[in-house]
């Protein structure tokens, strides 16, 4: 596969990985209650979540490679994987109106990074499908793939969330909910895209 190649598929991976990051869940709400007194614990969430979410990304760009490689195989991944996404599109959309109001019981940030990502069910479930639906295409790419999609994959997590611990933290609470609202529409409508490639993708190697 050629550079072009490689640099659009690295650009999706940046902006799918953006839509998850961007949804409201455990780890965006822990850094929203830990961002009032710390202003670098958006950075520190993201490193907790990241000891978790690299060995996971590694195993399964190792230990699965031989069956992801198979048709079949990456077929119902990117079927499955894209029939999720497009749910969480979706669902992305229509609850754009939800505010994140929480409070973590872990008092350290990083820890409280690790602890949400593990409880999340979630989290498992995207990396089952949509995550192993963007390994199974890197690993077509060769063992180089790997460091750069972990980065751009990390960089995502550690951008966004230590905007939004030190955005909370600077304004005291302060959000603006219209913003937000349109920030979780634009990255829903663009996960409904990849979610459409995924499935025709894979519905190509099946048949």
């Amino acid at each position: 596969m050629g550079l072009e190649t490689a640099i659009f598929f690295l650009a999706s991976v940046a902006v799918i990985s953006l839509s998850g990051v961007l949804m409201p869940g455990p780890v965006f709400a822990v850094t929203i209650a830990c961002g009032f007194q710390d202003r670098w614990s958006g950075w520190k969430i993201a490193l907790g979540h990241a000891v978790v979410e690299v060995p996971t990304i590694v195993a399964i760009f190792f230990g699965l490679s031989v069956f992801l490689k198979d048709d079949m195989v990456f077929g119902i991944i990117g079927v499955l994987g894209g029939t999720i996404l497009l749910y969480m599109g979706y669902d992305m959309v229509r609850s754009r109106k939800d505010v994140v109001t929480s409070c973590t019981k872990y008092r350290d940030p990083f820890w409280a990074g690790v602890m949400t990502t593990v409880a999340n069910p979630a989290w498992l479930l995207w990396w089952a499908t949509v995550g192993a639906a963007l390994t199974a295409t890197a690993v077509t790419f060769g063992w180089w793939m790997l460091p750069l999609f972990v980065v751009v994959h990390i960089t995502c997590d550690l951008l966004w969330e230590g905007f939004v611990g030190m955005t909370i933290f600077d304004t005291k609470g302060r959000w603006s909910e219209v913003w937000h609202q349109r920030v979780i529409t634009g990255s829903g409508a663009l996960m409904v895209v990849f979610a459409i490639l995924f499935v025709y993708n894979g519905l190509s190697s099946l048949l």
